[in-house]
């Protein structure tokens, strides 16, 4: 069966769907935060549209509610941002026949789980997964778009008047477990996700969310290290 476009997209679309419950009450407490930071509605909603990056979000409202520098601002969303470098370079082979414009677009709606759906559907042995890759990713960026906005509006509207007692924050680990758990597929993933997690928990104490940017070099290091020493096994089982 041929996959046109709308299949491609609707796949995609279809894919995140399990996820997006996760989603709203994370974009929710972004809108919330930046009005109890002191934003107006309308710039509030401006970071979301043109942000669209909730970790970043959020920290940057809390530096701005505690009167950081701006230059501490821009390096902290940096920092945090920091991951997007290697979601980019990991999804950069199957998008760099696409013109400027679609590669625009596909960077501007990267998130994490629109990254985590869309890999592992391209990395699949589903035959399908092969063709149109980019509209199954457009797929996922637009629905993750299209409910964050909505979200963020709910949060700046409903303020200081969402109960504590709600928890939403706790949707927001939950949301990235539901992401890890289908992309433990061999050794050295999962000594990656366990390497890169524990980093995290130990170095979440320093400044400027470097804690997370170590978890993750540390993760990747783990991970190609084991799978490294699998193959180099491999040859002397052999032999």
């Amino acid at each position: 069966m041929q996959t046109t476009r709308r299949s491609a997209f609707s796949n995609g679309f279809l894919a995140i769907a399990p996820i997006i419950p996760g989603v709203i009450p994370f974009g929710m407490i972004c809108g919330v935060t930046a009005v109890k930071a002191g934003l107006s509605p309308e710039v509030a909603m401006g970071m979301s549209v043109f942000i669209f990056a909730g970790a970043s979000q959020l920290a940057t409202v809390q530096l701005l509610a505690q009167g950081a520098l701006p230059a501490v601002i821009l390096f902290t969303a940096l920092v945090i941002n920091l991951r997007f470098a290697m979601y980019s370079a990991s999804l950069a082979p199957h998008f760099q026949h696409l013109p400027k414009r679609w590669r625009w677009l596909i960077a501007y709606l990267l998130t994490d789980q629109g990254y985590a759906m869309s890999i592992n559907h391209f990395l699949s042995d589903n035959p399908t997964a092969q063709a149109r890759k980019h509209w199954f990713y457009f797929g996922t960026g637009v629905a993750m778009w299209g409910v964050w906005q909505p979200a963020t509006i709910a949060g700046i509207l409903l303020g200081a008047t969402i109960p504590t007692s709600w928890s939403l924050d706790f949707a927001i680990p939950l949301t990235f477990m539901a992401l890890l758990i289908p992309g433990l597929r061999d050794r050295p993933t999962l000594v990656a996700a366990v390497v890169g997690g524990s980093v995290a928990v130990l170095a979440a104490g320093l400044p400027f969310n470097l804690g997370l940017v170590l978890a993750a070099v540390s993760g990747i290091g783990a991970g190609l290290a084991t799978e490294t020493l699998a193959r180099r096994r491999g040859p002397e089982r052999e032999a």
